[in-house]
């Protein structure tokens, strides 16, 4: 009887022990976090995946192009697996791969054996990663850039109240993959790595339309922008919202996911005011101050290091401030608190000056900029970011040399390739 129960045990204790294995096996299948992709439909490089147009995102694959993708697949017949063959197409294609919330380390080889290649890239939400890389043919060039992928889980408890447009045209920045956009005359896919990075210091931040990710063309803000003036030992995770406040970000848990996963050694860089300039309660400017005081507090508990951004002018505020005095208030709060000020406010004007009657090149409507504003608007940031000696100055990219916002680059000479997503609807906020 004793020998029949101890079989018994031992047979249930063999089930339980199978059932706890194949449970961490797929638990740890759901959470990899590094892969590596060869495009084309020639010889795969070992230990890499073979990547084809037929390669659609499902669920269960957790890669692939995204439906809706326009893909060619050529082989040059070399015997370099990862250089013979590529993916491109004649209009823009996106990637994705499923992947937990986090930072990621991203590098693709890019070019063509046969003729010239140019490749665009940008990640999520239209953040501008890699601008115009071009390869001579027969000629390759392997990119590094860092990737923030992020859900509304706050690991500290609740979630980030998501707006409409959150769950639908924005749903990219929330989800659980990391995406790609391939971009440009001729882009050359060859090979792609992804594997996490949790190390690199980030920078988050915390704003409003001007500042955050546009899901759709033709509006933009230099949040998305600045990706591609840092080089990959540093990753910008953009949590500005359109129409957000202060105020509403705090309501929304927007800050509480930031300090839920903000650590040591990061940077918050917050440009508010256009829509607290809005709230007509007695103490608005008040709360304004003291909610800004306590965010620089927490942060600096936290060994974070705190950015404060003057919002920049309206198209019809170069002679005449329509931010009231909110700006004012954030240059007070970065003197008090000593922390780095980038005053955009003061500088829009002199870029804004500089357009003159031609201003109407750089903006969308009276606050909104179209790609071209915002990427001299990133250009005013990193150089703030150099003025203010803070250690992210060694992580701008080789090719920036600087800016005077009283000479803005020519427009003709920008030629960043539009994403697919458009629309004629207005932004929220003003």
């Amino acid at each position: 009887m004793i020998q029949k129960q101890l079989s018994a045990i031992h047979a249930l204790l063999t089930v339980f022990i199978a059932l706890v294995l194949t449970t961490a096996v797929t638990g740890a299948q759901a959470e990899k976090t590094s892969f590596k992709f060869d495009f084309g439909p020639g010889k795969v490089e070992q230990e890499y995946i073979r990547i084809l147009p037929d390669t659609e995102y499902s669920e269960k694959l957790g890669y692939g192009f995204e439906p809706g993708a326009e893909v060619k697949a050529i082989d040059r017949g070399t015997n370099d697996a990862l250089r013979s063959d590529f993916c491109t197409g004649d209009k823009p294609f996106y990637f994705s791969i499923r992947l937990p919330e986090g930072n990621y380390k991203v590098t693709v080889t890019l070019g063509d054996n046969a003729v010239e290649s140019t490749t665009t890239v940008k990640a999520e939400l239209r953040r501008l990663m890699l601008e115009k890389v071009r390869t001579e043919a027969g000629k390759f060039v392997t990119k590094t850039i860092m990737v923030n992928t992020r859900t509304p889980v706050i690991s500290t408890g609740g979630r980030v109240k998501l707006k409409d447009r959150e769950k639908t045209t924005e749903a990219r920045a929330w989800d659980d993959r990391l995406t790609l956009e391939f971009n440009d005359e001729h882009p050359c896919v060859c090979a792609l790595e992804v594997s996490r990075d949790d190390n690199v210091p980030t920078i988050y931040i915390l704003g409003d339309s001007t500042v955050c990710d546009q899901s759709q063309e033709p509006w933009n803000s230099w949040g998305q922008m600045l990706p591609r003036f840092l080089k990959p030992g540093v990753v910008v995770a953009n949590h500005a919202e359109s129409g957000e406040s202060v105020r509403s970000s705090l309501g929304a848990g927007r800050m509480d996911k930031v300090m839920s996963i903000i650590k040591q050694g990061d940077y918050l860089f917050v440009q508010y005011g256009h829509n607290d300039m809005k709230d007509r309660s007695p103490n608005a400017l008040a709360t304004y101050k003291s909610n800004l005081k306590q965010l620089v507090a927490d942060t600096r508990a936290k060994g974070v290091t705190s950015v404060l951004i003057t919002s920049m002018e309206r198209k019809n505020g170069v002679n005449s401030d329509t931010l009231g005095d909110y700006p004012e208030t954030v240059r007070r709060v970065a003197g008090e608190e000593n922390v780095a000020l980038i005053d955009l406010h003061a500088v829009s004007k002199v870029l804004y000056t500089a357009w003159g009657e031609n201003i109407d090149i750089a903006f969308q409507d009276g606050t909104h900029h179209n790609s071209y504003g915002s990427y001299q608007l990133a250009k005013c940031i990193v150089e703030g970011i150099r003025q203010n000696k803070l250690d992210l100055a060694e992580y701008i990219v080789d090719d920036f040399q600087g800016f005077d916002p009283s000479h803005p680059d020519p427009v003709d000479s920008f030629s960043i390739p539009a994403s697919p997503n458009q629309t004629a609807r207005a932004l929220e906020g003003n």
